[in-house]
């Protein structure tokens, strides 16, 4: 059988769009599928420029024909490259392409010819995973932060959005509500993301250390100085450098930060070379940094440096709604650790954490956990497991309580129905006819302790 009669039968069953070229990129042939996936007809793209299409994968080095303008024929071939081409009613179009040149019997070059597979409706599918994954969290949070009430969405957004570029980023938020977190999570979603991420807590050491941390010293530059040595901002060359703590730093130091920040260089000390940097900078403080400036202490040139971006870490009581979320994810990372059969928390304990203030944040919660894990052996967390602050609430309420004279006799005489009770929350909860969550709410909002109130 003579197959070379079949080749166009062949060409126009193909699923994949196919085009040839001659050496100067004029199209010369289009299959039914190019159609498809560019829009045009056969004959309105036949006699046009491959240009037409816009393609991002197509690479052009100089004019004229073959070589001279196309990397494609001094490489000889492309395989399987996502690009995107402009279709005819200017859509935007994910293709995978493929191409190789075409040569005659003398080896010169005659032309191209180009696969085009559509892979637009893939794209949509992975984005739409990537959002149902985002929104429900299924793979551990966003970049490792948990969360899905409407101040964490929009702390996720406007990571997202910050990190598609360079911009210098604050962090603000109380002590433990996860501002490292959020600083790798902004690496992580960057270009940067293959490259070093650095951290430096200006907070751990005195100005001296400090300043060769940062920017590195050299042989014989001080005392000790045995050897020469990198800094932190050479080490996160072409990556991130996260300062933590920010407002800490000595006024000698915050200097000659500012002039990095501004020059992109750094000198090391003891030496007078300037050594070109490329860092994205994120910085973070539970500090007033405004204070801190009206008191002279840190300088206002270098805050409008980094703060250019701010962001806030919400704090845990500012976003109740995650808790039992967090809580979940720390007894299973635990349950792994210590072997114990845990499961989770019984209601008790879920409105237990739930009610508590949490000024220790995110961090506070985490030793929560561990230590119930420390008192639990298996099945659920019950309020007995919880430390003693949390379960009985703080003597504030007390206090507030005993200011009120009809909070004084409520807590009198559910003091009187506990004792009755023998201390025992369920049975107190049979007398009164109520639940044992609302017998804990009453001695939550009274301060009662059974130990110290009921003996």
């Amino acid at each position: 059988m003579d197959i070379a009669k079949y080749w166009k039968t062949i060409v126009d069953t193909l699923q994949d769009g196919l085009m040839v070229v001659d050496p100067r990129g004029t199209i010369i042939a289009a299959n039914p599928a190019a159609e498809r996936v560019t829009g045009y007809k056969a004959d309105e793209l036949i006699g046009q420029s491959c240009r037409i299409l816009n393609c991002t994968g197509c690479k052009i080095v100089g004019s004229g024909a073959g070589m001279h303008w196309c990397a494609l024929f001094n490489k000889g071939a492309i395989k399987e490259k996502q690009c995107l081409i402009t279709s005819k009613d200017r859509h935007t179009v994910d293709i995978i392409k493929s191409a190789s040149v075409l040569y005659n019997e003398k080896g010169e070059i005659i032309g191209a010819v180009e696969t085009l597979t559509d892979i637009t409706e893939k794209i949509r599918q992975q984005q739409e995973i990537s959002n149902l994954r985002r929104t429900f969290y299924l793979d551990e949070g966003y970049h490792g932060i948990l969360g899905k009430s409407p101040v964490m969405l929009n702390l996720f957004e406007m990571i997202e959005n910050v990190a598609q570029s360079d911009t210098p980023v604050m962090i603000q938020g109380e002590s433990g509500s996860g501002k490292e977190l959020v600083a790798r999570a902004i690496h992580k979603a960057s270009g940067r993301n293959d490259k070093p991420y650095i951290k430096v807590n200006c907070a751990a050491l005195n100005e001296n250390l400090l300043e060769s941390e940062l920017f590195g010293h050299v042989k014989g530059a001080y005392t000790g100085a045995d050897r020469t040595r990198v800094g932190r901002f050479e080490a996160a060359h072409e990556g991130t450098i996260f300062l933590d703590e920010i407002g800490d730093i000595p006024p000698a130091i915050q200097v000659k930060l500012l002039r990095v920040l501004e020059d992109r260089k750094v000198e090391r000390v003891g030496d007078n070379q300037s050594i070109p940097v490329d860092v994205r900078v994120i910085t973070a403080t539970h500090k007033h940094l405004e204070t801190l400036i009206e008191q002279g202490l840190f300088r206002e040139d270098l805050y409008f440096r980094i703060n250019v971006f701010p962001l806030h870490c919400p704090p845990l009581s500012g976003r109740r709604e995650d808790i039992p979320l967090i809580a979940q994810s720390f007894i299973r990372r635990n349950a792994v650790s210590s072997g114990k059969k845990i499961l989770g928390l019984t209601p008790d304990a879920l409105e237990a954490l739930t009610e508590y203030a949490w000024p220790g944040n995110v961090r506070e919660l985490r030793n929560a956990i561990e230590y119930a894990f420390v008192l639990c052996q298996s099945g659920g967390i019950d309020i007995q497991h919880l430390p003693h602050k949390i379960v009985n609430g703080s003597m504030v309420q007390q206090l507030a309580c005993e200011l009120d004279l009809d909070c004084v006799k409520a807590r009198d005489a559910m003091i009187a129905v506990l004792r009755q009770a023998g201390g025992n929350q369920s049975k107190a909860a049979k007398l009164l006819g109520v639940s044992r969550v609302t017998v804990w709410k009453r001695m939550k909002k009274y301060g009662i302790d059974i130990k110290q109130d009921v003996g």
